[in-house]
């Protein structure tokens, strides 16, 4: 996980048997502990792709929301937030 350098934003399906929940939970762990920005949506009733429509709409939306808060820019219409660890304004 030292090649971890950047912020990174993770949705993990609760049943994903690809990547097990333990394995994202792992890499937020560690960005956490470099002081890197992180986030994590871990998602009931889901497996290794997002079938639920809500889900991905959430998906979606979260990531804008992430990458207006990394890169600094306002959105066009407000979503709802996520948190992001260690993000410095």
């Amino acid at each position: 996980m030292d090649g971890l350098s950047c912020p990174v934003i993770f949705f993990q399906g609760l049943e994903d048997k690809v990547v097990p929940p333990n394995q994202a939970e792992r890499m937020v762990a560690a960005l956490r502990s470099k002081g890197l920005p992180v986030a994590y949506l871990a998602y009931e009733g889901e497996q290794h792709g997002f079938r639920q429509a809500k889900n991905i709409k959430r998906t979606l939306d979260a990531e804008l929301y992430f990458y207006s808060r990394v890169y600094g820019f306002e959105l066009a219409e407000p979503v709802e937030p996520v948190t992001i660890e260690n993000l410095v304004l």
